[in-house]
């Protein structure tokens, strides 16, 4: 063990061995630089200039009236947009497993992110359809919206040109001059890294980083399911 690592901390738990002590804080060293690489790299999501223009103020429906609402009125009294889409297609009999579970944490974290920045969840399914699973799934707090009568998931590549859905974070910003693209979870459509699962939207998933300070870690095999037996 290093003196640098011995200066680290003096905690230690119950029977640990030298070994172990010495293993966990290589570990720790490893979490700390990994924790300023992620500090790293959403600095540069922060620096990005503006993204594109929206080509029309999109009209979503939401509630149980299907009422229209603005893309523009989504940001409330903030400057930021957070949207999220929701691999829920008109086609498809249920929705996607995987998408379920983001949604079951965002439910959760909506009122504490909508004091920084606006979330929603987008899917392409008629308003009540999105709604009744809503009502299964227990969520109250994230605000849904269906894409259904727009071209929203087209233009950001929630859909295909089949009409397949795919799960992109689109973030806008407005300023004086109007609203634009800031970022997308674009990992989604570059090549996959060897060896590596491409989950685009880990940061904003937190089953994978409980999993992963398992000894077991995610598993090769696991999915989320919609239920389990």
């Amino acid at each position: 063990m290093t003196k640098q690592q011995k200066a680290m901390h003096e905690k230690r738990f119950p029977n640990e061995s030298e070994d172990y002590r010495r293993s966990r804080l290589e570990l720790l060293e490893a979490e700390i630089g990994l924790r300023r690489q992620v500090e790293s790299v959403a600095r540069l999501r922060r620096e990005l200039p503006l993204g594109g223009k929206i080509r029309e103020d999109y009209v979503f429906e939401e509630g149980e009236e299907a009422r229209p609402v603005r893309l523009s009125q989504l940001f409330g009294d903030k400057d930021t947009l957070i949207a999220y889409s929701f691999m829920y297609g008109p086609k498809v009999e249920r929705p996607c497993p995987s998408c379920t579970s983001i949604v079951d944490s965002l439910d959760g974290a909506s009122t504490h992110v909508n004091q920084q920045a606006s979330l929603v969840v987008i899917g392409r399914s008629p308003i009540a359809r999105l709604r009744a699973f809503a009502a299964e799934r227990g969520w109250t707090h994230v605000r849904l919206l269906s894409s259904a009568k727009n071209s929203y998931n087209a233009d950001y590549h929630a859909e295909d040109a089949s009409g397949s859905q795919w799960p992109v974070l689109n973030v806008f910003t407005r300023n004086g001059k109007g609203i634009y693209h800031s970022y997308a979870s674009e990992w989604l459509f570059a090549p996959a890294d060897p060896g590596q699962d491409r989950r685009h939207v880990d940061m904003i998933w937190p089953l994978w980083n409980l999993l992963d300070v398992t000894p077991q870690g995610r598993g090769t095999d696991f999915r989320p399911k919609l239920s389990y037996g």
